[in-house]
């Protein structure tokens, strides 16, 4: 008996095959062709959205977004290899209908719509609300790195470049002694370097140091403490246990299917003081002004859960109880408790903190060297009871910029009471199952663990791309392709 054996690549059918039949029913693509045609490409924000009168004819965005979006499922993120597919791919040539673009013109458009493709990802977050895929109830922050395209050796911070100009100057007067030597012609008959070559050398060396210094004078005038040279927005943080040039993506995942709410790119090495604005965004979205939101031990802020608990959100943080004095416009004000294991809570808006026992903290100067302004009462902690020390010697340190620290503040008609945060111990366990599935998923699955675009927009419109894929692929296996497409056609 013979083995299985297909067709003969040589026999002539009468009615061959017609593409539509090697997509089944049931395939993802499908389902990106019905999404995607029932957008309004011109009001999400997309450029060239309308063809043109006169001209050559262009390609339509919407093949664009399908196939950057086939791509991102598909873990084919390349425009090179998205190019490729087109020509090779049976379900590509069926939801392209036969296109094959070049790469520039693919990478183009990922490009110049990276804003418009975040609506995108709103706009079927929107959609999986209607179909009652998110819970709204309870809602999981956390961030995670994400390699850009900026190696470490194009990285300096005021340290780095110090230690490299250090090093230049006593190069080049090492070579200038070997210069001041007599015996040099003796030296380089025995093949040592040349006037010439040291001459050339210390031209060459003096040429860099120049250049190091013009990047520590642009991070003196900017206020910043890192500069990249390849990603300008890129920063240097703690990645999986070693230091990387990285993207800090912060998202927030309902808990109910797992699904991505909203995210955020940014380039803040942690992920303190972040928790209360991915908490609006997500609560933006949803539509819902009451959530519960679970973070781990790196959004513990004395400050920013004050401000979740102002917004009217209820958030647990790991190893986040504490007591915090919040601003209120009560017009009297609450006794404060004797004891308290609290931190200081910083009020932009007035220039001061509020001390854990409702104290008040003033400006008081700010240290260049590490970027933070500090503010006490030296009157107050001297005869407190609370030996709480809101920050070294009795001082609060805030994360802002020199150029928006002043010592103008408002302390007038301020009420405060006091709040005890207690987080509930079960929903701070189910934090890792929540968040760190799509991320998980995300880097594993998905080959997306690193970035392909450069700049802080671009990246975030490659994000969108990411986790709407992300969201794509969950809601096909929570109601299957063809529920989920009788959805978008109601």
């Amino acid at each position: 008996m013979d083995f299985i054996s297909g067709a003969d690549r040589q026999q002539m059918l009468l009615l061959p095959k017609c593409v539509d039949d090697y997509v089944s029913e049931e395939n993802a693509v499908r389902v990106i062709e019905a999404y995607v045609n029932s957008l309004d490409l011109q009001a999400l924000g997309f450029t060239r959205s309308e063809p043109n009168d006169t001209g050559r004819p262009m390609y339509d965005p919407k093949d664009f977004l399908k196939l950057y979006i086939y791509g991102y499922m598909n873990r084919v993120r390349s425009s090179r290899r998205l190019e490729t597919e087109t020509k090779r791919n049976l379900e590509v040539i069926w939801l392209l209908g036969g296109l094959s673009p070049d790469h520039k013109t693919i990478a183009t458009f990922r490009r110049d719509n990276a804003a418009a493709l975040k609506n995108v990802f709103r706009d079927f977050v929107r959609l999986c609300m209607k179909l009652g895929l998110y819970g709204k109830e309870l809602v999981a922050v956390d961030g995670s790195k994400f390699k850009a395209v900026n190696s470490k050796d194009h990285n300096f911070g005021g340290k780095k470049l110090e230690e490299r100009i250090a090093r230049i100057e006593a190069k080049i007067e090492e070579y200038l002694r070997e210069l001041e030597d007599s015996d040099w012609e003796e030296n380089a008959a025995a093949g040592e370097k040349s006037s010439e070559e040291i001459a050339r050398i210390i031209t060459e060396l003096a040429a860099r140091k120049e250049l190091y210094q013009g990047y520590a004078e642009e991070l003196a005038q900017t206020e910043a403490l890192q500069i990249s040279l390849t990603d300008p927005d890129s920063r240097l943080m703690m990645a999986n246990g070693k230091m990387d040039v990285c993207y800090n993506v912060q998202t927030a995942v309902d808990s109910a299917h797992k699904l991505i709410a909203a995210f955020e790119v940014t380039n803040i090495p942690t992920d303190k003081n972040q928790l209360s604005d991915m908490a609006g965004k997500a609560a933006e979205i949803l539509e819902a002004s009451a959530l519960d939101f679970v973070a781990d031990r790196g959004y513990s802020s004395a400050s920013d859960i004050a401000k979740c608990l102002r917004s009217g959100f209820t958030v647990h943080v790991a190893d986040g109880e504490m007591d915090i004095c919040l601003p209120t416009d009560e017009a009297q004000q609450e006794t404060i408790s004797a004891h308290t294991n609290g931190l200081a809570v910083y009020i932009p808006e007035r220039n001061i903190a509020i001390c854990p026992m409702g104290k008040i903290l003033y400006p008081g100067y700010y240290r260049k060297r590490n970027r933070k302004a500090a503010f006490y009462n030296a009157a107050a902690c001297a005869c407190c009871p609370c030996k709480c020390s809101v920050g070294r010697n009795s001082r609060f340190e805030v994360d802002i910029s020199e150029r928006s620290f002043t010592k103008v503040y408002d302390d007038k008609n301020l009420f405060v009471k006091q709040i005890h945060v207690r987080p509930d111990k079960k929903l701070v366990k189910s934090r890792k199952s929540i968040v760190e599935h799509p991320f998980g998923t995300v880097k594993r699955s998905m080959d997306a663990g690193y970035c392909l675009t450069r700049g802080l927009q671009n990246v975030s419109g490659e994000f969108s791309l990411t986790f709407l894929a992300y969201n794509l692929k969950r809601a096909i296996n929570i109601l299957g392709a063809n529920k989920l497409m009788e959805c978008m056609a109601a």
